[in-house]
């Protein structure tokens, strides 16, 4: 075999070229490379694996440690520059097509049978560790930017400076964003799950921290059909608060209305779906701190001892005071329900039928479950 090496490593320079010229004309990761990049770092790269198959025909193993280091070496840095792995692959196949009919013109018919061991013994260590290489860079790659989008987003959620973190992340920071906050349960479902489901609802990649729940959606994208997508896609429901920041410096206070919302949707043990502010408006403020909350809730203690008053009472606000609509959901006679309704008023000395005490009583529902333990 030290013949053949030495009659193949003349054309070793002219090989390269063949390579490149194909790898041009038939991968299009190398079609739209500038020429000097192809007869420059390509190239080098091209003509060291060439020198090693070369090396495989004068000594009895096809490629040692130190050229096996090489190839992992070359190919992680290539899948840094973003070769995709397949166009990696294909390139290898090509050089060894091109390697393999030099060979055919070159080797003596005895020579050529351990000439070919030799080169497939040279793609069967050389392929794996250039699939390890790319899966483990492009990995570092994908763990680099999603530390790179965490900053952004814990940057304008804080109101912090972003400009110099989205040009890291490769991110551009509109003026309107929706800020949406989800309650994802416990245990939380695959980031990604969810992650797709936003970026598919935009059709753009979701700055979303999936620790804490959050997203920020750019401006104009409506948001009444996520939850249902979200449930879908995780396969649980899952309630939602969103608030619109006019600009990235109005993002902080968003999430603050975002958080309050959803917390309220919480304790008000509200059905899954979007809410904003304006839907639970009433509650909202009802929930401030003071003593005022706790006389409200306090104007129902006469029915502590009465779970069936409360929910009669709770039923009837929900369905608007409507008497039919309220006894068929609680499956109970029209009779019975007008009976609940006046031991209701007289425990707690609010008349249901006069509006203001009414609507007391509403309140006092709301401030009730908001401070129950």
């Amino acid at each position: 075999m030290s013949d053949l090496h030495s009659r193949m490593q003349p054309r070793v320079r002219g090989l390269t070229a063949a390579v490149i010229a194909r790898c041009a004309a038939e991968v299009p990761f190398y079609r739209e490379l500038p020429p000097e990049t192809l007869r420059g770092e390509v190239a080098g790269s091209v003509s060291a694996v060439l020198t090693i198959l070369l090396r495989a025909l004068s000594r009895p193993d096809a490629m040692g440690p130190a050229d096996l280091t090489r190839v992992i070496e070359w190919s992680a840095r290539r899948a840094e520059d973003h070769l995709p792995l397949d166009a990696a692959v294909t390139a290898y196949l090509i050089g060894a097509e091109v390697w393999w009919q030099a060979l055919t013109e070159e080797a003596a018919p005895e020579e050529l049978a351990a000439a070919g061991r030799r080169l497939l013994g040279c793609l069967r260590t050389a392929m794996p560790a250039v699939a390890l290489a790319h899966q483990q860079a492009q990995e570092d790659i994908r763990s680099e930017d999603k530390r790179a989008r965490r900053a952004l987003i814990g940057a304008l959620l804080s109101g912090q400076p972003y400009e110099g973190l989205a040009a890291a992340a490769g991110v551009e920071v509109g003026q309107e964003h929706e800020v949406l906050l989800l309650d994802l349960g416990q245990p939380a479902p695959p980031a990604r799950l969810v992650q797709s489901a936003l970026d598919a609802h935009t059709g753009t990649l979701v700055l979303m921290d999936h620790v804490e729940g959050v997203a920020l959606l750019p401006g104009g994208h409506a948001l009444d059909a996520l939850p249902g997508r979200l449930a879908e896609a995780v396969g649980r429901p899952v309630p939602a608060a969103a608030a619109r920041a006019a600009a990235p410096a109005a993002i902080p206070d968003a999430a603050r209305e975002a958080r309050e919302v959803l917390d309220l949707v919480r304790r008000l043990d509200r059905p899954p779906g979007l809410y904003r502010l304006d839907d639970v408006l009433l509650e909202h403020q009802l929930a401030r701190p003071g003593a005022g909350l706790a006389r409200l809730a306090a104007k129902l203690a006469p029915l502590d001892g009465h779970p069936h008053l409360l929910e009669t009472l709770r039923a009837f606000v929900e369905r608007g005071h409507n008497r039919r609509r309220t006894a068929l959901d609680l499956h109970i006679h029209r009779n019975t329900l007008d009976y609940r309704l006046r031991r209701v008023s007289l425990l707690t000395g609010l008349d249901l039928a006069e509006p203001a005490q009414a609507r007391l009583l509403a309140a006092a529902i709301t401030a009730r479950e908001l401070t129950r333990p």
